[in-house]
């Protein structure tokens, strides 16, 4: 007598339930591996700035400890003096031109984070027929510095910092005493330097800061930031009163 093998199929139940199952794994699932992916490109971001950093220290060597000056390309001699900063400010980043030599490596100057999204609008400089494509925003080392005469240098013991896609530096120079003194030679009025100032005009959690210029999170509600002495630091966008 021959033994007819039979194949029982899955109810209409049953696989219901599978899929119900599969389904919640994944809804638990996929926000980890998603947040995972975006540590791995928070921490890309992490290793570029910290090569802008290197590169930074590199020029000042290279010249006289001076940071780079601020170009516009956009007026007549090539550049803006630091006490002349006009009201359409196109916040160029012609320190990604002049720390290009010190790096050799286009993506270094994108965010992983932020690339082809909207926040990742390319702020291109071309300079003697080349250009640098930069996300990672340069262009205020020393905006709020007090110097005279007109055009002048920040020296490398003064502090900047940066963000991975709104540029801010973590100083602001002003003649009355307050948090940090630094000294500009040749002899300049002295300047002081106050974190809140620098940054509160693109936090986006202060009431006072129009929704257009408001600064987007993108590393879980905060940014990497890049100080001068070369450490590299994730901080949230909450508003600095130190």
């Amino acid at each position: 007598m021959s033994r007819r093998a039979f194949t029982q199929a899955f109810t209409l139940i049953e696989l219901l339930v599978v899929i119900a199952i599969i389904s919640v794994l994944a809804a638990i699932l996929f926000p980890v591996f998603a947040r995972a992916r975006e540590k791995a490109r928070q921490a890309a971001c992490q290793s570029n700035l910290r090569q802008i950093g290197l590169a930074m220290l590199q020029y000042e060597q290279d010249n006289d400890e001076l940071l780079p000056d601020r170009r516009d390309l956009k007026v007549a001699l090539g550049y803006q003096p630091w006490t002349g900063f006009p009201g359409n400010d196109p916040r160029a980043g012609w320190a990604a031109i002049v720390l290009d030599p010190y790096i050799h490596s286009g993506g270094v100057w994108s965010c992983p984070s932020v690339q082809g999204s909207a926040m990742g609008d390319i702020n291109r400089v071309a300079q003697a027929g080349g250009a640098v494509t930069a996300r990672y925003w340069m262009w205020r080392f020393n905006r709020y510095f007090n110097t005279t005469p007109g055009d002048g240098g920040v020296f490398a013991e003064n502090c900047w910092g940066k963000t991975d896609e709104q540029c801010v530096s973590d100083v602001a120079a002003y003649n009355t005493p307050n948090v940090l003194d630094t000294t500009i030679d040749p002899p300049r009025p002295q300047s002081t330097a106050e974190l809140e100032e620098a940054v509160d005009p693109y936090f986006p959690n202060v009431p006072s800061v129009p929704v257009n210029l408001r600064g987007l999170a993108v590393h879980f509600g905060g940014r990497n930031r890049l100080f001068f002495d070369g450490h590299v630091k994730y901080l949230r966008d909450v508003r600095t009163n130190s």
